[in-house]
Parts: structure tokens; sequence; C-alpha cells
């Protein structure tokens, strides 16, 4: 058994893991809750923005944290224009094009990228990189500590531009019957865009959070992206609600994994529950019965 203190410590760093989980899952549950499809560009895409960041710092020096006003509006253009001038057109409506169109995208990023960057992987310094915060007995860096309150925060915004505005609205009607939506007056293809480019948008904000304590080469991004399917998955496909508990509970499950059964088998944890919510409980722990 481990002393209390080391399990306090090992489940705040899961906690801090799991809200960046969550905000790249809410992204990627965003997406397949409006176009009804998996975005396998997303890993690409949070590499994208994490290469961002880290030239944001080493060309011109400007901070992650800072770089989320030059960030996250430059995915959510990136996000808008790719799915209004490429996927669009490209998959003329069919869900299996989307699904091909998003996978040439990611090869072509991530081939892009070791031309551009080689497969050497990259990190920045910063003043506060391995500054430490203490939280009761457990010393947890500040770089996670920022990371878990500005996931919580993007997520919180996200959910409110979904439940509160016409927007979210307009999204939540598509979601639901894109006919019928289109026939009120909806530009679908406006939504598709709007939440294609919001869900990069949060994969902008999780590269800025992420960076300060992580790095970044050209395959990156599939680590992360098949955790955020995972969390998707057990939190119920298309559920808000779902993906942002659902990321704190695979944070936390990781983290626990790592102080068990050792680093490298930390992530054993996390697709065990990932089967056993394919077995027992497809529609996910929030979704509904199907």
């Amino acid at each position: 058994m481990f002393d209390p203190g080391i399990l306090f410590s090992s489940v705040l760093n899961g906690l801090t893991t799991g809200a960046v989980y969550a905000l790249i899952a809410l992204g990627l549950t965003l997406i397949y809750g409006v176009l009804h499809i998996i975005n396998f560009a997303h890993g690409a895409s949070l590499m994208l923005a994490l290469y961002a960041v880290y030239l944001l710092k080493e060309r011109l020096g400007i901070d992650p944290y800072l770089a989320l006003p030059l960030v996250v509006p430059g995915m959510f253009v990136l996000g808008y224009a790719l799915q209004r001038v490429i996927i669009n057109r490209a998959s003329h409506g069919k869900d299996e094009n989307i699904l091909l169109v998003t996978l040439g995208i990611s090869i072509v990023l991530e081939n892009a990228a070791l031309l551009l960057f080689k497969s050497d992987t990259r990190t920045i310094e910063t003043a506060y990189t391995l500054t430490t915060v203490a939280i009761g007995p457990a010393m947890i860096a500040l770089p996670k500590l920022v990371a878990f309150a500005g996931a919580l925060v993007v997520s919180a915004i996200l959910l409110w531009i979904v439940g509160k505005t016409d927007l979210g609205r307009a999204i939540r009607a598509v979601a639901k019957e894109k006919h019928g939506a289109k026939l009120m007056g909806i530009d679908v293809d406006h939504v598709y865009a709007m939440s294609f480019g919001i869900g990069l948008a949060c994969l902008g904000a999780a590269a800025c959070f992420l960076l300060p304590a992580y790095y970044v080469n050209p395959q990156v991004g599939s680590g992360f992206v098949l955790v955020a399917f995972t969390v998707v998955v057990l939190g119920g496909m298309g559920s808000f609600g779902g993906a942002l508990i659902g990321g704190l509970l695979v944070g936390v499950v990781e983290s626990l994994g790592g102080l068990y059964l050792g680093e490298s088998l930390g992530q054993i944890g996390i697709f065990v529950i990932f089967i056993g919510v394919l077995l027992f409980r497809p529609q996910g722990l929030f979704g509904a019965k199907v």
C-alpha cells in the first residue's frame, strides 16, 4: 500500500491531466454531435496547435498562456476553413467520405510536420516550468494547476455557448435533425463549419495549457486523441457533461495506474474501462440508451 499523501498527489495529478483530456474530448464530442462522424484529423490538429505555441514562444518570445488570444482564434479559422472549403466540398454530403477526408488531412498534416520539423521532440522553457505549489501533502507543478483551471474555464464557456446562445440552439437543432433545421432557415453548412471551428479552437486552448509542461513532435497528437476518443465513449457519444466527467475520471485512472503498475503501463486501466464500457454500457455513462 502507498502512503495516503502519495495517493492524494497521484489523484490531483490525474485530475489536472484529466481536465486537459476533457477539453480535447469536448472538441471531438462537438464535432461528432453535429456532423455525426469521428474527426480523424483531431490529433493532427492538436499537434499543429502545439507547434504554433512552440513557434510563438521560440521565435517571438510569446508566453504560451499569452498566446491564447492568437492560437485559439487561429485554430477556429483553420477549422472553419477546413470544413467549409475542403471537407464539405470533398465529402459530397456522405459521412463515409468525411471520414476519409479527415483521415487524409491528418496524414498531410503529420507528414508536413515531419518535413518541416523532422521527428525531433521539442520543449520550451519558461520561468514557471519547474515551479511547484503545495496542496496539502502534495506538491503539484504550477503549469498543471493552470492547465486544470484553464481547461475547466474553457469547458464552461463551451457549455455556455452550446446551451445558452443562438449559435448553440442552432447547433443543437442541426445535431438533432438537420433537414428540419434547414426548413426553419438555419444555414446548416455554416453550423457545420462553426462546430468544426469551435472543436479546433478547443485544441488551440489545450495546446497553450499543455506545452509549458509537455513536449511536441509530429506524432504527439495520436496519443491524446486515442485517450480523447476513450473519454468520448466513456461519457457518451455527443454528451458534453459526459466528456467533462469522463476526462477527469480517465486522468485519475491513468495516474493511479502509473502509480501501481509503472509509468509505461499507466494507460492499461483506461483501455480496460474502454472495453468494459463497450461491452456493458455501449451508450456510455451519460449517453441515451439506443
